[in-house]
């Protein structure tokens, strides 16, 4: 890859990361719109991507960017207001921007398509279409003086204020200062001259070859302050000059400052020297200013008066870009100490350092087998070291790729509000447990399951605002997502405060399509549960979200695919939760190896409940009907040998049940030997044996061999129906 491509990469995956932050700051509006730091975000967020963009010729970008910056730039000066449709196309104005940096990075130089142009025409349109209002200026003590010519105000916000103090000798230094001026009106309108007669001695005292000049100027020109401050170059060492920019330019500043590169930190005067705000002269009189102040001594200097405090006292910049600044200098200082603690890495070297860390935990337990195998005790010591040192290592590079799945829920902002107003209701979206942690893999497989979950509880969850206000309910519906951690899983909940399910409804729908017979006997909650079935729909009429029964069974596929559950819990209109169970991680975890004849299994250690001997006096034995009497607490239990067909072991041969747990179900798993605590490197089964059941996956272990881990899920269940399934083939599976 040459450099205008890695710039190009860098280029899409920042401007994707500024339109992801902007959506999160419109959203936010909706329910915040008087606040003045989301505005900013996102007019820099904008005026960020057009910059980057002009940088690599990206034309329809910068022209369309450019229109939705100025209205951005009119709500930050207060002249337009933010409300309900102004977000919506702005919105709608981010998706567009998305789709024009699509067509740059793929077709750069190419027409934009007539649909897209005709998008960009619309939204310019409708962005352009808001009322606006009168800018309410701040006075100042220098700005405030009215400049008058033929009896009618200048107004202060469109022109430049220019104080000119010439010392008493300028005549004879050969300063003329009529010159100036004359010079000055080529680069502009000289709208008023005000002359200033304080310094002027009467009578005798007065020494015609002194100069007792001092003129303030109202001028109009598109010049910079640097070009304006130019025209008196050569009187600089004869003339005190103060030249303040028009109000109106506070906000093209504002605009210049914070567009200003935040990766180095920069001193006040130069930031405000970057934008124009400024120039050298103006800092070196001030700094000048500040060193007299302490005294001329440099270590009185901390002493002194703020260079910004001196530079508005002098009027030669407004106050408002002197905060700006200060707020610059500190969100800079804030980045670059936050940004020194993180590195970005290719997300394929980290699945590779995952991957080795893996073999090397394979490695520690074959040496762990050879040191106790030969009783090697002088390398026992050693070997115990390693270990710890693995058992780090595998923390530590897992925990790189756990990511807070906040950024994901924030995501779904979007999807409420855009499917909220297609469906004429009034929804809010509550988030909570956003900083919760899970490998990376894991939430970027969960995103399109969890994403039709909430549509599906958009459309058929929460009811239209007459009929909750007709049920005692507030007009607005409340869809929750919720995130926690619970006993080595996260558990995502996606709650309503809805119609809940029709469990009569449900039974119908799942009798007329044969999924049940009449005689069920299912529980509330299994009941629930069918609406994952594939083809059952209790909406009466499908929409373009929902309603054809479809895509429900396949999210509680790809969950159950990532080793997850998904539960429901309803009450009729009152609201429904579904959860949903996930492993932290899909690579490494902490197992608890099982035998059962010449078999080893694996159990994830975080679903061990407890270990009992199969003949112990705290439990009965109901060996027809396969239940066990726990301490009063009655458990389905399930022999792994004859689930799995295994050949039977030693008659004599002491017994043991495992007690496992995966949600609120609990089962007992009945194996021949316990062997412990494993360290376990998930290994992905072929497609050959991917549909075996009670299976989810495979480990090699130190000697070579491989041990199979337990679906725990899927045991339990069978242990609950009493419909053991062994398998006809039993894989016989050995490291090569």
């Amino acid at each position: 890859m040459n450099e205008m491509d890695t710039a190009l990469a860098i280029f899409a995956q920042e401007a994707e990361e500024l339109l992801d932050d902007m959506e999160d700051a419109l959203l936010s509006l909706d329910s915040d719109p008087d606040n003045g730091e989301t505005v900013n975000s996102l007019f820099r967020a904008m005026h960020t991507i057009k910059g980057s963009s002009g940088l690599f010729g990206f034309d329809p970008i910068v022209a369309f960017t450019h229109e939705a910056e100025t209205v951005l730039d009119k709500v930050r000066q207060g002249e337009r207001q933010i409300d309900s449709n102004l977000i919506a196309v702005l919105l709608e104005s981010k998706d567009h921007a998305a789709k024009l940096i699509e067509h740059c990075l793929k077709a750069n130089g190419t027409a934009v398509p007539a649909e897209l142009a005709a998008t960009g025409l619309r939204l310019i349109a409708q962005l352009n279409g808001g009322k606006e209002t009168a800018i309410q200026q701040r006075p100042d003590s220098f700005e405030d003086q009215v400049l008058s010519e033929g009896g009618g105000e200048i107004a202060v916000d469109e022109h430049w204020l220019i104080s000119l103090e010439f010392k008493p000798d300028s005549f004879r230094d050969g300063i003329d200062p009529l010159s100036f001026l004359r010079y000055l009106k080529t680069l502009g309108d000289i709208k008023q001259i005000v002359t200033v007669a304080e310094g002027m001695p009467s009578g005798e005292a007065m020494d015609p070859e002194s100069c007792y000049l001092h003129f303030k100027i109202a001028f109009q020109s598109e010049a910079s302050k640097e070009t304006i401050e130019r025209v008196f170059e050569f009187a600089a060492d004869d003339c005190e000059i103060k030249i303040l920019p028009p109000n109106a330019k506070i906000g093209e500043y504002l605009q210049l400052l914070d567009a200003q590169d935040e990766t180095r930190l920069r001193k006040i005067g130069d930031m405000l020297i970057q934008v124009g705000a400024l120039t050298e002269h103006d800092v070196e009189t001030a700094l000048q200013a500040q060193t007299d102040s302490a005294g001329g001594e440099v270590e009185a200097a901390t002493k002194a008066k703020p260079l910004g405090e001196i530079l508005v006292e002098q009027h030669v910049v407004q106050q408002p870009l002197v905060d700006q600044a200060l707020k610059k200098q500190e969100q800079t200082k804030q980045k670059i100490a936050s940004e020194a603690n993180y590195i970005r890495v290719d997300a394929t070297k980290l699945g590779h350092l995952i991957n080795l860390v893996g073999e090397l935990v394979i490695s520690s337990a074959a040496m762990n087998l050879i040191v106790e195998k030969h009783g090697l005790s002088d390398a026992s010591d050693v070997a115990a070291g390693m270990n710890s040192l693995v058992n780090s290592i595998r923390d530590t590079a897992l925990e790189l790729r756990m990511v807070q799945i906040g950024d994901t829920f924030s995501r779904f902002r979007r999807v409420v509000h855009d499917v909220s107003k297609e469906l004429n209701k009034d929804i809010q979206l509550l988030i909570s447990g956003g900083e919760t942690e899970l490998d990376k893999t894991v939430v970027e497989k969960i995103q399109d399951p969890l994403t039709h979950l909430i549509r599906n509880a958009l459309d058929h969850g929460i009811e239209h605002p007459a009929q909750r206000l007709a049920a005692g309910k507030p007009a607005q519906g409340t869809v929750q997502l919720n995130a926690y951690h619970e006993s080595g899983h996260i558990v995502i909940q996606i709650a309503d405060d809805g119609a809940g399910l029709n469990s009569e409804k449900i039974l119908e729908k799942a009798l007329a399509n044969g999924l049940i017979k009449k005689d069920h006997g299912l529980s509330q909650r299994e009941i629930y549960s069918l609406i994952f079935a594939a083809g059952l729909s209790t909406k009466d009429q499908a929409t373009s979200l929902s309603g054809r029964g479809v895509g429900m069974d396949v999210v509680k596929r790809n969950i159950e695919a990532l080793r997850g559950s998904v539960e429901i819990d309803s009450e009729e209109g009152q609201g429904t939760t579904i959860s949903i169970r996930l492993p932290l991680t899909l690579a490494i975890i902490d197992g608890f190896m099982v035998g059962t004849a010449a078999e080893r299994f694996i159990i994830p250690l975080s679903m061990v409940d407890e270990c009992i001997e199969m003949s112990a006096n705290e439990c009965e034995i109901d060996e027809v009907q396969h239940y066990i009497n726990l301490r009063g607490k009655v458990l389905p239990y399930l022999r792994l040998g004859d689930y799995f067909g295994t050949p039977a072991g030693n008659a004599n041969q002491r017994e043991s049940v495992v007690v496992v747990k995966f949600g609120q179900t609990e089962a007992g798993l009945v194996v021949d030997e316990l062997h412990g605590e494993h360290q376990t490197v998930i290994k992905p089964l072929g497609k050959v044996f991917e549909r075996l059941k009670g299976i989810t996956g495979a480990t090699v272990l130190g000697d070579g061999t491989v041990a199979l881990i337990l679906d725990v899920q899927g045991l339990i269940q069978a242990a609950i129906e009493h419909k053991p399934r062994p398998l006809a083939h039993k894989p016989a599976l050995r490291r090569v």
